[in-house]
């Protein structure tokens, strides 16, 4: 196996050196599911740019997505989620599809069979109703009033996770202004029972006595009292709003530079009276356009970019593969990297006080928002570079680490983009139907942070780490595995927790960590690899199922080689599974998702994931067996003079 371990390791190693682009970064496609398209086209409409190609373009590539049951979901093979399939019927119509075609008519039943319009969640209400397809009466009220409250006030939008104070402030000013622009037909049709008799107000719990009642009858309140006369705070709350909007537009590739958040934007500011030919306007228009990928009669778009994350993960990856820190890849690389360090104070500073920022985030250019996940896999990738200015190098590295080792929680965990951002009554407002309403520390993002403290000297008795640790251990689930909130999903939980274990310097034959051991080897697929459905976020009967995948079986095979289980059956199968499966060019195909953006609501298929994770189980188990034969003499040879390619 040694020998055919290296070949495959080479030719995935040489596949993602001639992905590298020349100013030294890597970025793949980043899939999401129709809620891309379809709320693309509705915003076309809304600001008066849609024309019939664009239309069709988006609805061949929607259509093409329609499930068996006749709706649309999440990720392949998913179950209709009704917002999603509502969308992509109004795409369809939009597109001139007839009602009396056969799909239409199939999914027409299947939004019904659901329920209808009205279950719609509430994003997709204020889309619906800003071009007449909803009444606003039944949309969740956004109070702008809430931007006024003191940054550490228990309620306040810096206790909201970063992506929906991204998305929610702009949605405030919408909301209050309720501009609406009619789509030119109607979708009564959709509507179970017909439209006048339908209820379009919020369910109540069954629990009277409950949170989410509790913020519904202030909801209630909240619009009563838009119809008084008086609002002393309204227009002081939108200016705020506009003002915040304004600051997060600098420095950035548009709001948030993801694609809600930048659609809102632009709402935001027709609703303030800002015309479409406005330099602002035009600014997020053309970063909202980046995102679009044309294949011959198709349109679809990305919900952002991803390459900081992919350039550290292939950075580390290339780099164990056989390369030299000095390599030209390694160094172009890690130069990139640096100059993406955030120079801005952004949210995270409210919780996190800095003498000066740091940090690194996700995307192209995203100084307000770095996130603790990439700053870490950055860290450990300029730790392995060797750059022509070795001094700045480390005065990055180290304000990257100090700041990342502030953002650990109270409890000992590490969160994503905030510090204790973990306030429970904010999932039971009105408008936190996307299930992310705030950002809590999780087990994958703290075992990934103990990695990289273990491979910058750390030990499991220090402070830090112990507390980490700690949070471990309280987070584990009965079975053993833990949660993955960012891929799918115990498998990811898992395998991120046991590297950082290992590396951290814990004790791997504890029982805690051998039940973990045990749990990964009992989900191995027959045919040798594993997989996992995101599915299982929504039912815990499938953790650990669903059809092998490159990305997954490697994280078990990262994780098992990790718990010193290098030499056994199920590493072999494993690693058996990535050989047989690999393409002769060296990469892999990959259908199911693997990716994590919201659980039970958005997700994502990263498409390096399938490439630079085998090739890191390759270079696990040549590291773990100890071999000295890496790379042969003419590999070697042939490395030196490899160079990003043109």
């Amino acid at each position: 196996m040694l020998d055919r371990v290296i070949s495959s390791r080479n030719r995935t190693r040489d596949w993602l050196l001639r992905q590298q682009h020349p100013e030294g970064y890597w970025v793949a496609e980043l899939q999401g599911d129709t809620i891309l398209e379809t709320e693309y086209a509705i915003f076309l409409h809304y600001m008066g740019w849609g024309d019939p190609k664009t239309y069709s373009q988006l609805a061949n590539y929607v259509l093409a997505q329609q499930n068996e049951s006749g709706g649309w979901g999440i990720y392949p093979g998913a179950p209709t989620e009704i917002s999603v399939a509502v969308k992509a019927y109004i795409l369809l119509k939009l597109a001139g599809h007839g009602l009396d075609a056969e799909y239409m008519k199939r999914a027409r039943a299947e939004i019904l069979r659901l329920g209808g319009i009205t279950r719609v969640n509430s994003f997709t209400k204020i889309y619906l109703a800003l071009v007449g397809e909803f009444d606003w009466d039944g949309v969740p009220a956004i109070p702008p009033e809430l931007i006024l409250f003191p940054k550490n006030f228990y309620f306040s939008i810096y206790s909201m996770s970063a992506w929906s104070r991204t998305i929610l402030i702009p949605l405030a000013i919408v909301e209050h202004h309720k501009i609406t622009r009619p789509l030119p037909f109607k979708v009564d049709e959709l509507y179970a029972g017909g439209r006048e008799n339908a209820d379009i107000h919020l369910p109540w719990s069954k629990e009277i006595f409950s949170w989410h009642n509790f913020f519904l009858a202030w909801n209630s309140i909240i619009k009563g009292w838009r119809l008084q006369p008086l609002h002393p705070f309204r227009k002081l709350s939108l200016r705020k709003c506009h003002s915040w909007l304004l600051e997060r537009l600098e420095h950035s590739d548009g709001l948030g530079t993801i694609f809600p958040a930048i659609v809102n934007s632009i709402f935001a500011m027709t609703a303030l009276g800002y015309e479409p030919d406005h330099p602002l306007i035009q600014r997020e228009k053309k970063e909202l356009e980046r995102f679009i990928i044309r294949e011959g009669d198709t349109m679809r778009l990305q919900p952002c970019f991803s390459p900081v994350w992919d350039t550290a993960w292939a950075t580390i990856a290339v780099k164990q593969a056989g390369l030299k820190p000095s390599h030209p890849a390694v160094v172009s690389a890690a130069e990139w990297m640096l100059s993406k360090e955030t120079t801005v104070l952004g949210d995270w500073a409210i919780k996190n006080p800095q003498k000066e920022p740091s940090g690194w985030y996700f995307e192209f250019r995203n100084e307000w928002y770095p996130d603790v996940d990439d700053t870490c896999m950055v860290l450990r990738a300029l730790n392995m570079a060797e750059v022509p200015n070795p001094a700045e190098l480390a005065r990055a590295v180290e304000r990257g680490f100090h700041w990342m080792l502030g953002m650990q929680c109270r409890n000992g965990g590490w969160a994503s983009f905030d510090k204790d951002n973990d306030r429970y009554l904010y999932t039971q407002v009105p408008f936190a139907d996307h299930n992310a309403m705030i950002d809590p520390p999780t087990s994958d993002i703290t075992g990934r942070v103990l990695e990289c403290l273990g491979e910058f000297g750390y030990t499991a008795e220090m402070p830090e780490a112990k507390r980490g640790i700690e949070f471990i251990k309280k987070d584990q689930c009965p079975d053993g595995s833990w949660f993955g909130r960012w891929g799918c999903n115990y498998i990811y939980g898992t395998w991120q927790v046991l590297v950082g274990l290992a590396q951290i310097g814990e004790d791997l034959n504890q029982p805690y960590v051998q039940r973990a051991v045990r749990w990964l080897k009992s989900v191995q697929n027959e045919d040798g690899g594993w997989g996992e459905s995101p599915g299982s976020y929504s039912d815990e009967h499938l953790k650990g199922k669903g059809p092998s995948t490159p990305s997954q079986t490697a994280w078990a095979v990262l994780a098992l080689i990790s718990a010193g289980e290098v030499r056994s059956r199920a590493v072999r199968q494993g690693l058996e599974w990535l050989l047989a499966h690999q393409k002769p060019d060296g990469s892999y195909d990959e259908a199911p998702w693997t990716g994590t953006g919201f659980p039970k609501v958005f997700y994502l298929s990263y498409h390096y994931y399938k490439i630079y994770f085998p090739l890191l189980a390759f270079n696990a188990y040549l590291q773990f067996i100890g071999t000295t034969r890496l790379i042969s003499a003419s590999s070697r040879s042939e490395l030196e003079s490899f160079s990003v390619a043109p």
